[in-house]
């Protein structure tokens, strides 16, 4: 459920970044508002032709839409050397 989750915050951070309401997006790729709602909201499990459907709107890869952000590393945990 963790990717179900990034999609949706990738999917929100990208139509805000637009300026397009959540009805915006959904004439944009031709899905149902609510169906949209639902996405964002983490509540659906969506197919890989919907996936393309929304990136395309967004004028982003299906990829871009399913990476989370890379963790940062605390060099502290990571066993290194201090110099001081």
């Amino acid at each position: 459920m963790e990717l179900r989750r990034t999609f949706a915050a990738n999917i929100r951070e990208r139509r805000k970044a637009l300026g397009w309401s959540q009805e915006q997006l959904a004439f944009e790729s031709g899905l149902h508002r609510t169906y949209i709602s639902g996405i964002e909201r983490g509540l659906r499990n969506v197919s890989i032709d919907n996936i393309e459907l929304i990136a395309s709107a967004l004028e982003t890869s299906a990829a871009n839409l399913l990476v989370g952000p890379t963790p940062v590393k605390n060099k502290a945990s990571q066993g290194g050397r201090r110099s001081g």
